[in-house]
């Protein structure tokens, strides 16, 4: 079986979490507990293009909340 995380043909999501990190997801699956729907089913490239654009900062909210506040 291919991993349906690897498949260039196939529809996927984008997740987003509390802490604003992102996730490429299959469409067909469903979404995890603590997860959103960021970007609805597209093509995993659009998918990945979203996640570049958005996700400018890999620390999670919390943390740059932290930071923020300290600062």
């Amino acid at each position: 079986m291919s991993n349906p995380f690897e498949q260039d043909d196939a529809p996927y999501m984008v997740l987003m979490n509390d802490e604003e990190q992102y996730s490429l997801w299959p469409a067909f699956a469903e979404v995890p507990a603590g997860w959103r729907v960021a970007l609805e089913s597209r093509s995993r490239q659009d998918c990945i293009d979203h996640i570049e654009a958005n996700w400018t900062d890999m620390r999670p909210k919390s943390l740059r909340e932290a930071m923020s506040a300290s600062a």
